[in-house]
């Protein structure tokens, strides 16, 4: 197998063969865009080309195509690398597989030798000071303490899975609610009216199948990019949080030009971005001020999107901490609802679309969030998460 051409999933190879060798399984659960990365086609080249102690058997499954993997070893991430024999199981998830590797070979190729020794001859020291049973019983005790760490790190992901949606229901039902109201007062006519609602009933279906898989899968896997007019996806999200801005005397304007170019985007996800990046803007804007929503074709591979308000700003020393999961600035905890996640869902979904989100803003005058999409240009899926 040439490391330099991922091969197609699932597919098994036999990487290293010799003569009267034990047999490595090894189980590699990555998505085709993975195998193109750097850490995994070094982790392939070490596989193929270096004497690894065993006779080396790799399989390679995409989880898009099988799911049930997740679940079945316990993947907290993918890529992922599971050494199914020797016993006991181990399970690698996340960045770094390739040095994570490296590290294991010459442990699991002592173990093997010293196994194999312990069948035919009595217990005998290690390196002088260690028996064979203390050699097996470390190893089995590093392999626990992986295992615990995963279960850990697992239940982690889950609850931030959980709390995210949960966030995200919010947003149909706010909407929902401030048509009801629209609709009472006269503000909107009964087609309308209904149109919003349909559409909001759309979204908490959506988001109540997510609540049901984020139990069995990665958040991240839930998107489904498409070629997507942004612009389009703005202007609604404006009009949906029409109750934060009439009656206020804000200026509120828009810059969208006609011929943006289409994005690789989910859908849902992207109003979702929006509609929480304008609803701050709007919240934390006091009346006759400024809100604007700004969209540029600022290369050929990245369209920016900026949203600026007249606010109390965010002092510097915030401008990453905001990002992160459940932080709310003490300046603003005391005169909004909600549990402080909004930042942290546009972080994400900005991530898994390949694009980047921050903030340039100081206390005292207004904030403006930035954030990038990627151009559409005849992707399947999207490009790799990183900066433009």
């Amino acid at each position: 197998m040439n490391p330099d051409t991922p091969p197609t999933s699932p597919q098994v190879a036999e990487l290293d063969e010799g003569p009267n060798r034990q047999e490595l399984k090894l189980l590699l659960v990555a998505a085709n865009f993975h195998l193109a990365t750097p850490d995994i086609r070094s982790l392939l080249h070490t596989l193929k080309t270096e004497d690894c102690g065993f006779e080396v058997s790799l399989e390679i499954v995409d989880p898009a195509l099988h799911p049930e993997l997740l679940e079945l070893h316990r993947l907290v991430a993918t890529p992922a690398l599971v050494k199914l024999e020797p016993h006991p199981k181990q399970v690698f998830a996340g960045n770094a597989l390739s040095k994570k590797l490296r590290s294991w070979l010459p442990r699991w190729k002592q173990v093997e030798t010293v196994t194999g020794l312990g069948l035919s001859l009595s217990p005998v020291e290690i390196d002088g000071s260690r028996t064979l049973r203390e050699v097996q019983l470390e190893d089995q005790l590093l392999v626990l303490r992986q295992e615990n760490e995963t279960l850990i790190e697992r239940l982690g992901v889950q609850e931030s899975l959980l709390r995210m949606v949960a966030h995200e229901l919010r947003t149909p039902l706010t909407a929902a609610k401030l048509a009801f109201q629209s609709h009472l007062l006269g503000q909107i006519d009964a087609p309308r009216f209904r149109d919003v609602i349909n559409r909001r009933f759309d979204d908490i279906e959506a988001l109540s199948k997510d609540l049901l898989e984020v139990g069995t899968t990665r958040w991240e896997d839930l998107f489904n990019p498409q070629r997507l007019a942004l612009g389009k996806v703005g202007a609604e999200a404006i009009l949906e949080l029409e109750k934060l801005w009439m009656g206020r005397q804000l200026q509120l304007s828009t810059d969208i030009p006609s011929d943006l170019p289409d994005v690789l985007g989910d859908q849902r996800r992207m109003r979702q971005v929006l509609l929480n990046l304008l609803e701050n803007a709007l919240k934390f804007t006091p009346d006759s001020g400024s809100v604007g929503l700004k969209m540029q074709h600022r290369t050929d591979q990245w369209v920016q999107v900026s949203i600026c308000d007249s606010g109390p700003g965010i002092p510097s020393d915030e401008h990453e901490r905001i990002f992160l999961d459940r932080v709310r600035l003490p300046q603003t905890s005391g005169s909004t609802s909600g549990f402080g996640v909004g930042l942290s869902v546009c972080r994400r979904i900005t991530a898994v679309h390949g694009g980047r989100i921050w903030v340039e803003s100081e206390l005292g005058k207004g904030a403006c969030f930035h954030f990038t999409v990627p151009v559409w240009s005849g992707q399947a899926t999207p490009v790799p998460a990183g900066q433009p």
